[in-house]
């Protein structure tokens, strides 16, 4: 998952719209897509048209992240003076605070649970500590496998603060450079279907910086009428593009009017989509840990919505606890360190 979610301490005004947004969309991730083997589409509430597209394409929503991510990393960093070189060990132990200690918490619990898995092999255990999965394809999807978003979330934002660093012609550059590698990747290498593994880093990179380039273009695209955003949502989700990657009308089109809906929807900025919103990371992290657990005690077969919705309501759990108990006070004391470490330690009164 694209993070997205900056600490309350550096916002330049909270897009709580986008809140709400990440907020479903980790849902579709965590509860639709990654569900499906514990539910029986026969008995879903929606129309099965909207299920099975939801069920199909739902690992997809993971790029609505890093476009939100990409966006709201441009309205915190970028509005007055910018990132500054003298901010990039702040902004990295704020990225760490926000990422690693959950990351952490969910690859031990995996490596203590989950041990008979062939899969998760201690070099596999080494490449999640560094946050490099990845990028080492086999074993990009081992222990929790949704994390794999973070390396690529990390090589994001490394990009991101090399380029803001050195001016806004400098983050231009990584900017187009950044689209344009990802774009003929995908256009050339990228292949019907999906997931692979060999899209995940022109997915990020796609994603973050069509996300940077919305923000540029705000005033802009604030005068396109809703409809045709609307018309973009719909064709860029809708359209056949043969044997090209689904990822560009979706990356291109689908996403960025997605993205820009919301920013007009009071509703996306409700109290239950923020709270969603808030979690959204725990519930990324935490899901597959809640399916896997529950594929290894469970009979084979065992579905329907009974379970499926005792499931959600585990997930939606662990992840507030988690959230309200663990996530925010780790974040919150590696950065009180950081903060207490920088400040100069006082001189004795004898040595004034």
């Amino acid at each position: 998952m694209a993070d997205g979610a900056i600490d309350s301490g550096e916002e330049a005004g909270r897009l709580d719209r986008l809140d709400g947004l990440r907020g479903l969309a980790a849902a579709v991730v965590a509860f639709i897509y990654h569900g499906q083997p514990f539910f029986d589409p026969a008995h879903a509430l929606a129309g099965p048209r909207l299920l099975v597209w939801f069920q199909t394409w739902g690992w997809a929503f993971v790029d609505l992240f890093f476009v939100i991510s990409g966006y709201i990393f441009a309205h915190v960093y970028l509005r007055g003076q910018g990132l500054q070189k003298s901010g990039l060990a702040d902004f990295a132990v704020a990225r760490i605070a926000r990422l690693y200690p959950l990351h952490l918490a969910t690859l031990l619990l995996c490596a203590l649970l989950f041990t008979s898995n062939p899969a998760n092999t201690w070099y596999a255990f080494l490449a999640h500590l560094v946050m490099a999965q990845a990028f080492v394809p086999p074993v990009a999807l081992t222990f929790d496998g949704p994390s794999w978003s973070l390396s690529i979330e990390v090589v994001c934002y490394i990009l991101f603060a090399i380029g803001a660093a050195g001016g806004k012609r400098s983050l231009r550059i990584v900017s187009v450079a950044a689209i344009a590698y990802a774009v003929l990747h995908l256009g050339l290498l990228g292949r019907s279907g999906g997931p692979w593994v060999g899209d995940q880093l022109p997915r990020g990179l796609l994603g973050f910086f069509i996300g940077q380039a919305l923000w540029h273009g705000q005033a802009r695209l604030a005068r396109v009428p809703a409809w045709m955003l609307a018309i973009a949502l719909a064709l860029g989700t809708t359209v056949s593009v043969g044997t090209l990657s689904p990822l560009l009308p979706l990356g291109l089109i689908a996403w960025p009017a997605a993205l820009l809906l919301a920013l007009r929807v009071p509703a996306m900025g409700s109290v239950p989509l923020r709270w969603l919103g808030d979690r959204s990371y725990s519930i990324y992290l935490i899901h597959g840990v809640v399916y896997m657990l529950a594929g290894a005690v469970l009979p084979k077969g065992t579905g329907g919505w009974g379970l499926t919705l005792a499931l959600y309501a585990a997930i939606l759990l662990a992840s507030d606890l988690s959230f309200r108990l663990f996530e925010t006070p780790a974040r919150v004391a590696i950065r009180a360190l950081w903060a207490r470490r920088r400040k100069p330690l006082p001189i004795p009164a004898k040595l004034r």
